[in-house]
């Protein structure tokens, strides 16, 4: 394994452990070639300020949880998160390192700071999200400004964010294709849900804003013989809003790991996101992941889904709850052989292990000293992902 010599400091708004997504497939990756350090946001847990560290055993990810005292003021907790940052850095001996920045309000406490290398994945338009700060539009200018490179989660945020930054990279969502094709192979239901009526409609993710709740309802409605199996946490929503009948199972988060199983017993799988600004730039994991997992799958026209699944007849698209239960009905008749060639054809270019190749192939050349030492860097990690 090349180690290389500079750390990587992740500054996020997610927890590491809340659901298994674009950072955790990155960073780990990441972390067989060097040091990586995932800095979440404070926990107002009470006491000194202190920091608390775990080490995922499976990726060797070193996860940095801030703990302070509740009732202070956003800029002393920002001073608490600079000190607490300046701690991990002296207490890990990080001589040289690069940040890499998930959300834009991190500024706050990472100014003073003098990393040899600044990256902004950007994976959600976080503004448009419930709840944003007010001065998440400003931290990210701001961030623009200090970052070399920036990455988009999607082609949508990429054409909003490309003319903000003269080095602008799309990442779309990709997939663990392996990993998710374990669902095509017969094998026992999860407990929780073997007692629930076929047809099945799934789906796995997060459950909050970005949900389209009258859909999911009127398509409830109109197929009380179909069961809809929901996976995933309810967060930034009142529970009590979601729709409730004999054919909807809320079954959950359910582990990374755990997720194979419950798709291998659905009939189709579905995406249906409300359209709205939340939804405007999402580029969602689970379409490529329901592909791989062989299953059927009907989306409302999230223009990242509709571009490139919908075009290329991977993905059925609809947004009324009529069109949407048609859509699955179309799904669950069509042959699968010929869309299944189809699907695989189109995921052989598409994992996380290329996007993360193509990511340190732009991210080589900018951590070196000199031009020889970028040769260098470049070509042994280009040797040790081959």
């Amino acid at each position: 394994m090349v180690q290389d010599r500079i750390d990587l400091i992740c500054l996020s708004h997610l927890r590491w452990g809340f659901v298994y997504q674009r950072p955790q497939h990155l960073l780990s990756r990441f972390a067989r070639h060097r040091r990586v350090f995932f800095f979440e946001e404070p926990i107002f847990s009470g006491g000194k300020p202190r920091l608390e560290f775990q080490t995922d055993a499976e990726s060797g990810v070193h996860v940095v949880v801030p703990h302070m005292s509740g009732g202070l003021s956003e800029l002393e907790v920002e001073r608490i998160q600079g000190e607490l940052l300046a701690q991990l850095l002296g207490v890990a001996r990080s001589e040289e390192y690069m940040f890499w920045y998930y959300t834009p309000m991190a500024l706050g406490f990472t100014q003073e700071l003098s990393p040899s290398l600044v990256i902004y994945d950007c994976m959600d338009e976080l503004s448009a999200f419930k709840d944003a700060p007010p001065a998440l539009h400003e931290r990210e200018r701001e961030l623009f400004q200090r970052a070399n490179l920036v990455f988009t989660g999607g082609h949508t945020l990429y054409e909003a964010k490309r003319d903000q930054h003269p080095d602008v990279h799309a990442f779309p969502s990709s997939v663990d294709v392996d990993h998710f094709a374990q669902a095509r192979k017969p094998q026992p239901d999860p407990a929780d849900q073997a007692s629930i009526p076929h047809p099945r409609i799934g789906y796995c993710g997060v459950i909050d804003e970005r949900m389209d709740i009258e859909l999911l309802a009127g398509a409830a409605a109109l197929r009380p013989d179909w069961h809809f199996v929901m996976i995933g946490p309810v967060v930034k929503i009142d529970a009590a809003s979601l729709p409730f009948s004999p054919n909807i199972h809320y079954l959950g988060s359910k582990g990374y790991k755990e997720l194979p199983s419950y798709m291998a017993g659905w009939d189709a799988a579905m995406l249906p996101f409300a359209r709205n600004e939340s939804t405007r730039f999402i580029s969602p994991t689970k379409t490529p992941e329901y592909l791989a997992a062989g299953l059927p799958t009907v989306s409302t026209s999230i223009r990242d889904v509709v571009r490139p699944y919908g075009d290329l007849g991977l993905v059925g698209i609809a947004d009324e709850p009529t069109a949407f239960v048609a859509a699955i009905v179309s799904a669950l008749k069509a042959d699968r052989t010929g869309w299944l060639a189809k699907v695989d054809e189109y995921l052989k270019t598409y994992s996380w292990d290329i996007t993360w190749k193509k990511m340190t192939k732009l991210i080589a050349p900018r951590i070196s000293k000199t031009p020889v030492e970028a040769a260098v860097s470049a070509k042994l990690i280009e040797k040790e992902v081959k």
